[in-house]
């Protein structure tokens, strides 16, 4: 049976609350991962954050931990190759990974981090979920497509999160994300919700946060 995308709607008070408790807590950056051999114990459950280069990844988790400097953003595509593991409390972990898409990064260097982002993804029995991030102003481009193949193949549920969308009108919008939902079809690790969030005015960070509560 075909899935049946949708917008993912704000929660009742008390799940958005849950989800406020949950990033509550000490967020702490743990260290920057080159090769499977240098990973934490897989010991706590964890949800990471997936996007081409320049999607707005480090500022929505900058602002979904309310820690302006936590994640690191860089104007230059393909600059951060390591996969990034910040303590959510002491019982969870947020991972942040490279941006993918480097136009400008030598070819071996694109090939370690695919590398170590298939190990990882196959790998890595508490990953829960994979947020996918998409630039609202853009849509799906076919670089997305490749990974979510890529998640597809490694059987990991991923959600797709549109950012910036703060830069759309409502009738701008509406069109993405219907555009979001027909990209999404074929891939059966898709989960059936799409999030619409902008760092900047801090919509949708409150049902993100619910979000991954319920995983967690």
């Amino acid at each position: 049976m075909k899935a049946v995308f949708t917008r993912a709607e704000t929660p009742e008070p008390s799940t958005l609350e849950r989800g406020r408790q949950l990033f509550a807590v000490s967020v702490d950056f743990l260290k920057g991962v080159v090769a499977m051999d240098g990973m934490p114990p897989a010991d706590r459950l964890e949800v990471c954050f997936a996007g081409r280069s320049n999607v707005g990844k480090s500022t929505l988790i900058n602002a979904l931990t309310g820690r302006k400097t936590l994640a690191r953003a860089s104007n230059t595509p393909g600059r951060t190759q390591e996969i990034n593991f910040f303590t959510l409390g002491d019982t969870r972990y947020l991972v942040d990974l490279p941006g993918y898409g480097f136009a400008k990064a030598p070819k071996p260097v694109v090939e370690k981090w695919q590398a170590l982002l298939k190990a990882y993804l196959s790998g890595r029995p508490t990953l829960r979920r994979v947020f996918l991030l998409v630039d609202g102003r853009h849509g799906v481009k076919p670089v997305d497509t490749e990974i979510m193949d890529l998640l597809d193949r490694s059987a990991v549920t991923f959600q797709v999160v549109l950012t910036k969308t703060d830069k759309l009108k409502t009738a701008e919008l509406d069109r993405i994300v219907e555009g979001v939902k027909t990209a999404l079809s074929p891939h059966p690790a898709a989960y059936p919700e799409i999030i619409v969030t902008s760092s900047e005015t801090g919509y949708g960070i409150g049902t993100l946060r619910s979000v991954i509560a319920d995983i967690v």
